[in-house]
């Protein structure tokens, strides 16, 4: 990594994770960031560590602490894909000190998004249930093929995931039904189907449907199909690396430097909104 005179120091929260590990590699190799720290949970091996060390490497002079406010008060930017709990902690912490929060954290409930919210009255935060630029770009056609469609037209989102992952729908399967709901201006809580068991009876007019697969090591696909009769559109999203979203929860922190306080998603990073 070349560090330069204003690169941006950036904190990783849950360093030893997937995405962790994704984020260190993407990082290090950029011009325009550098790691401060690594955060972890307390008790767990790596804090009180070296970062290097930690990875099987030479020290490498970056701490992994369970102590977050000293580290990110010398940074600029905290990426953060933890837990709901973890993220609402260290939200307290970026809004104390003003380092840009980027948040790809999934399962968190309307509560957790509200809270997110008063923070974000003290600091940029940005969220995304995916930070990749494929996913968000999908985000809009889906929006806009939902717009242009009727209720004729049965709307499923259909994920797939590795066997490790903990909730569902996925974010990325939220954001999707989140568009298609707003594409027909309805609010996604009322019509969203999200179990089907037994004897369910006919399909419900205007519902927008969610299935979760879970196997294997896949790293994100997600499909959305408008169903109607003699025909079916179907709009795709494979993700075979994870580097697409540690890339872009980087361009999310580098875009957040000095916007100010304020609640933003990966549309206002990438511009698309």
């Amino acid at each position: 990594m070349t560090q330069t005179t204003d690169s941006t120091g950036i904190v990783i929260m849950g360093g030893s994770g997937r995405m962790g590990r994704m984020l260190i590699d993407v990082i290090t190799a950029s011009d325009s960031a550098h790691i401060i720290g690594v955060t972890e949970a307390p008790g767990h091996p790596w804090a009180g560590r070296d970062l290097g060390e930690a990875l099987g490497g030479a020290a490498s002079g970056v701490p992994v602490t369970d102590q977050a406010l000293d580290v990110v008060a010398k940074a600029q930017a905290v990426i953060d894909f933890t837990t709901p709990t973890a993220t609402l902690a260290m939200s307290k912490v970026t809004a104390q000190t003003g380092a840009v929060h980027v948040v790809g954290t999934t399962g968190m409930t309307a509560d957790d998004i509200a809270a997110l919210d008063r923070a974000a009255q003290e600091t940029t935060i940005v969220r995304a249930g995916n930070m990749s630029l494929g996913v968000n770009l999908l985000t809009q056609i889906v929006r806009q093929v939902a717009a242009a469609l009727d209720d004729d037209y049965d709307i499923e989102v259909v994920e797939t995931h590795h066997r490790h992952k903990v909730d569902a729908p996925s974010g990325t399967a939220l954001m999707l039904g989140e568009a298609a709901a707003a594409g027909r201006g309805v609010d996604l809580d009322t019509v969203a189907d999200r179990a089907r068991d037994g004897i369910t009876g006919a399909r419900t007019r205007g519902s927008i449907g969610f299935h979760a697969l879970r196997g294997g090591d896949v790293v994100g696909d997600h499909d959305v199909i408008f169903a109607a009769d003699g025909e079916r559109i179907t709009l795709r999203h494979q993700a075979s690396d994870r580097s697409v979203f540690a890339r872009g929860a980087l361009k999310a922190a580098l875009w957040g430097q000095g916007k100010g306080p304020g609640a933003f998603d990966m549309l206002d990073v990438l511009g698309l909104r």
